[in-house]
């Protein structure tokens, strides 16, 4: 790895304001602001002091929208129809996450520590999670050899399993976790990612590694990683997975895209439900450092 997969895609401007928005679509603020609080939709990048901005394809989705919505097509089938059609608008979660959520802090952590957070994630995937969509970015089909034990029996109680990696075979379909080839060029070889998406359980885990570690025993190689249990932010970084995914030829992934099209419940973990989830890091954490 010798570059960060976010910079140029996080400093790119969204530099619409609402009221360009409004008279580029027809819509009023005020039912912009609406359809955002209803549906989760227009999506806004905001600015450190609140502020919404939009790009140009937020112009675009609009207009995808009333195009459905004048055909007939019911107000929330609209918005998630045209939702599912536009891909996240990097292929890297770290990326995604980074433009889309600016509040999330990224760390400097090394490899163990990284470790230690995506068997705690993967850990509650497996004792709380409903039926949900867990994917792990594993960058090398050798990792996610490593961690294949663990990852079969995620593919026990999740809906859905992936794993994002480079694999020097063709998959095959009832292999699970299902297996999904990244191109050598494909933003994701170079990260770590660990998402679990589900009502009960939403979290999120991505690092990029740092540049300059060649001679860095493996365990003490340096990440920068960001990690969340918001739910939107954790629906960003699967919506990125399921484009991939797409984009790999998984069969499933166009289903996929669309169940996530529309924003969960803005909420995060319960209290409790946080605390096993830091004592689960801490146990791992001081277990292989």
């Amino acid at each position: 790895m010798t570059s960060s997969p976010s910079v140029a895609q996080v400093n790119e401007p969204t530099s619409l304001t609402i009221g360009e928005l409004s008279r580029r679509t027809g819509l009023s603020p005020a039912l912009i602001r609406v359809w955002e609080s209803r549906h989760g939709f227009p999506t806004p990048t905001r600015l450190p002091s609140g502020h919404r901005r939009y790009s140009e394809a937020d112009v675009d989705l609009i207009a995808g929208v009333l195009r459905r919505r004048d055909a007939g097509i019911r107000l929330d089938v609209a918005i998630a129809e045209a939702a599912a059609s536009t891909p996240p608008e990097s292929p890297s979660v770290f990326a995604e996450l980074r433009r889309k959520h600016p509040n999330l802090a990224a760390h400097r952590l090394r490899k163990s520590t990284l470790l230690a957070l995506s068997w705690a994630i993967e850990d509650e995937c497996c004792s709380r999670a409903t039926r949900g969509l867990v994917i792990g970015g594993f960058q090398h089909e050798k990792y996610f050899r490593r961690s294949l034990s663990r990852w079969n029996e995620i593919a026990r109680v999740a809906k859905t399993t992936w794993a994002l990696a480079e694999f020097g075979h063709e998959p095959r379909d009832d292999e699970l976790p299902v297996r999904v080839p990244l191109a050598e060029d494909a933003p994701m070889r170079r990260e770590w990612a660990v998402v679990c998406d589900s009502p009960d359980y939403p979290a999120a885990l991505t690092a990029w590694e740092l540049p300059g570690q060649t001679t860095v025993p493996d365990r003490h190689r340096i990440f920068e990683a960001i990690w969340t249990v918001d739910a939107r932010a954790v629906r960003d970084a699967a919506r990125v997975c399921a484009q991939v995914a797409h984009t790999a030829g998984v069969a499933e992934a166009g289903a996929v895209l669309y169940t996530l099209a529309e924003d969960p419940p803005a909420r995060g973990l319960d209290p409790a439900a946080t605390t096993t989830l830091f004592n689960r890091v801490v146990a791992y954490v001081d277990s292989v450092n």
